[in-house]
C-alpha cells in the first residue's frame, strides 16, 4: 500500500527490510502489510509559554518572567529527525510541547539566578539571546530547534521595578529638563546663525541679482546694438533695393521712350520722305529753274560787293597807316615830356610832388564842390554879421581848400608853402 504524509510530518516505515527504519518527512512510501509498519510524528512549529514565577535573582530579588518560544522537530536534518523519533515517537504534539517548555524554564530560570534585576529589565535582548543559545545546545540533544525566543514580560511582586522606573523617570526627567535647556540654548544658537546665514544669503542673492541685472542689461544693449545695426543694414538694403528697382523701372520707362521716339523718328522720316517726293514733284521741279536764275543773280552781286570792299578796305588801310604815323609822333613827343618830368622830379624832389600837387588842385576842388553843384535845393541860414548866398558856398569851398596844406603835410611830410619856390614849371 502506498501512504503519502503532509511537509508538517515525518514517516517512518519499520519491519522487513527496513533495517534501519525509513524515515521519510513531506512524501510518499510502499508500506508491505503484515511484515512493514508505519509511523508519524509531527513536524509542525510548537509554541511555548515559557513562565518562571518568584525565581531569584543574583542580589535575592524574587521577580515573574515570561518568554514565548517557537521550536519545532527539525525534519531536513536525517540525524535529528532520527534523534527526535527515537525520544518522541508515539508521543501526541502536546506531550512533545511539555517536555520542550519544562527544559526552557528549567534554562530561563538558571539564567535569571545568575544575572540581576537591571541586567535582565534594561538588556532584554542579551538575556533572550542568552536562553536562545543556552537552550539550543540542550535541546538540539533530543532533535528539536530552537527557532525563536523572545522575552514577553518582567514584572516583581515587592515594587522593585517600581522604585527603579521612579528613579529612572526622575533621572529621565531630570535629563529632560536639561536636554530641554540645552535644545532651547541650540536652538536660539542655531537660529541667530540661521538668521546670519539667511541675511548673508540675502545679501548674496541680491548681489548676484544685481551682478545678473548688470550682465542683463549690458546683453541687452549689445544685443540691442546688433539688432539696430542688423536693422539698419535692412531698411538700407530695403531702401537700396527700391532705389534699384526704381531705377530698372526708369530704365525700362526710358528704353520704352526711346522705343517709342525711334517709331516717332521712322513714323517722321517716312512723312519727310512723303512730303520731299510731295515737294519734288510740286515745287522742286519749278523752283530748279529759278534757283538757277537767282544763283547767277547773287553771283553777279557777290563779285559786285567783293569790288567794292576791296576799295573801301584799300581806303581804310591808307587813312589807318596815317592815323598810325600821327600816333606814333604824338606818343614820342608825350614820352619825350615824361622823360624830361622825371628827371625834374629826380633834381627837385619836394619840390616836383608840389608842382604835381598844385596841378591836381583845380581838380581837388572840383570834387569837393561837385555835391553842391549836383543839389536841387539849397537852405542856407546865417546870423546878420555873416555872409549870404552865394558867396557863402564858396567861402566854403575856399576854406576847405586852405586846408589841404596841413592834410598833405600829414600825409606826406612835405610843406607845400616852403615847397612852392623850389618847384619846376615843367609843362
Amino acid at each position: 500500500m502506498f501512504y503519502t504524509c503532509g511537509p508538517n510530518e515525518a514517516m517512518v516505515v519499520s519491519g522487513f527490510g527496513r533495517s534501519p527504519p525509513l524515515m521519510i518527512a513531506g512524501g510518499r512510501v510502499f508500506v508491505f502489510p503484515c511484515i512493514q509498519q508505519i509511523q508519524r510524528i509531527t513536524l509542525n512549529t510548537l509554541t511555548l509559554n515559557v513562565k518562571s514565577d518568584k525565581v531569584y535573582t543574583r542580589h535575592g530579588v524574587p521577580i515573574s518572567v515570561t518568554g514565548i518560544a517557537q521550536v519545532k522537530i527539525q525534519g531536513q536534518n536525517k540525524e535529528m529527525l532520527a534523534t527526535a523519533c527515537q525520544m518522541f515517537m508515539g508521543k501526541s504534539e502536546s506531550e512533545i510541547a511539555q517536555i520542550a517548555l519544562e527544559t526552557l524554564e528549567g534554562h530561563q530560570r538558571a539564567i535569571i539566578a545568575h544575572l540581576t534585576v537591571e541586567e535582565i529589565y534594561q538588556d532584554r535582548k542579551k538575556f533572550s539571546e542568552h536562553v536562545f543559545k543556552v537552550a539550543s545546545s540542550d535541546l538540539v540533544n533530543m532533535g528539536i530547534g530552537v527557532v525563536s525566543y523572545t522575552l514577553k514580560d518582567v514584572h516583581d511582586d515587592q515594587g522593585y521595578l517600581h522604585s527603579l522606573g521612579k528613579a529612572r523617570t526622575a533621572q529621565v526627567q531630570r535629563d529632560a529638563r536639561i536636554g530641554e535647556a540645552q535644545y532651547k540654548r541650540d536652538a536660539v544658537i542655531r537660529e541667530a546663525h540661521a538668521m546670519q546665514e539667511k541675511v548673508s544669503a540675502q545679501y548674496h542673492n541680491e548681489i548676484e541679482m544685481a551682478k545678473a541685472q548688470r550682465d542683463y542689461e549690458l546683453k541687452k544693449a549689445a544685443y540691442d546694438v546688433e539688432v539696430n545695426t542688423k536693422k539698419a543694414e535692412s531698411e538700407m538694403a530695403y531702401q537700396l533695393q527700391v532705389a534699384k528697382t526704381k531705377q530698372r523701372i526708369e530704365e525700362e520707362k526710358m528704353q520704352v521712350q526711346v522705343v517709342e521716339r525711334g517709331q516717332q523718328i521712322t513714323l517722321q522720316e517716312q512723312e519727310i520722305i512723303r512730303k520731299e517726293k510731295e515737294l519734288e514733284a510740286k515745287v522742286k521741279k519749278p523752283a530748279e529753274a529759278e534757283k538757277y536764275r537767282l544763283e547767277r543773280l547773287a553771283e553777279a552781286q557777290r563779285l559786285q560787293l567783293i569790288m567794292e570792299a576791296e576799295a573801301e578796305a584799300e581806303s581804310i588801310k591808307m587813312k589807318g597807316e596815317a592815323e598810325a604815323f600821327a600816333l606814333e609822333a604824338k606818343g614820342r613827343a608825350e614820352a619825350e615830356q615824361m622823360t624830361k618830368k622825371a628827371e625834374a622830379f629826380k633834381q627837385y624832389k619836394d619840390g616836383a610832388m608840389v608842382d604835381m600837387l598844385l596841378e591836381k588842385l583845380p581838380l581837388m576842388a572840383e570834387e569837393i564842390s561837385k555835391p553842391l553843384a549836383e543839389a536841387q535845393k539849397v537852405t542856407m541860414v546865417s546870423s546878420s554879421s555873416s555872409e549870404v548866398g552865394a558867396a557863402k558856398l564858396a567861402g566854403e569851398v575856399l576854406e576847405i581848400m586852405t586846408r589841404l596844406p596841413n592834410t598833405v603835410e600829414k600825409l606826406t611830410g612835405v610843406d607845400i608853402s616852403l615847397a612852392a619856390g623850389k618847384a619846376p614849371r615843367v609843362r
